[in-house]
């Protein structure tokens, strides 16, 4: 069972900027993939960006130019740098690690850390 501590959510204004971190229990070079989720009040859960193995890296396109995803392999842990954030990213943000067991892939969250973008 792999253990992700989310952290770094809060309140900020338009425009600024926020970094959340994902703390793994288990080295994030053994992961297959690792990524950013995000549920927004009454919508679906939904990708904001990923990071496989091989470090390539996929965003949606609300959050294309602006969100940056990476990783520290030292410290086990995936980020994310949001910047020019805009009231639409307000959402609990859920991070997601995809790893082999065998020959079967597992998906294990996070508890999510809300992210509020208000004036």
């Amino acid at each position: 069972q792999v253990q992700l501590v989310e952290s770094g959510g809060g309140l900020v204004q338009p425009g600024e900027s926020l970094r959340l971190s994902c703390a793994a229990s288990e080295s994030v070079s053994t992961f297959a993939a690792m990524g950013w989720y995000r549920q927004a009040p009454g919508k679906e859960r939904e990708l904001a960006a990923t990071i496989t193995g091989s470090g390539s890296t996929n965003y949606a396109d609300s959050v294309k130019g602006r969100f940056t995803i990476s990783r520290d392999n030292a410290k086990n842990t995936v980020y994310l740098e949001m910047r020019s954030l805009k009231s639409e990213d307000t959402a609990v943000y859920y991070c997601k690690v995809r790893r082999w067991r065998g020959l079967s892939l597992y998906d294990y969250w996070g508890q999510g850390t809300q992210v509020t973008v208000s004036s």
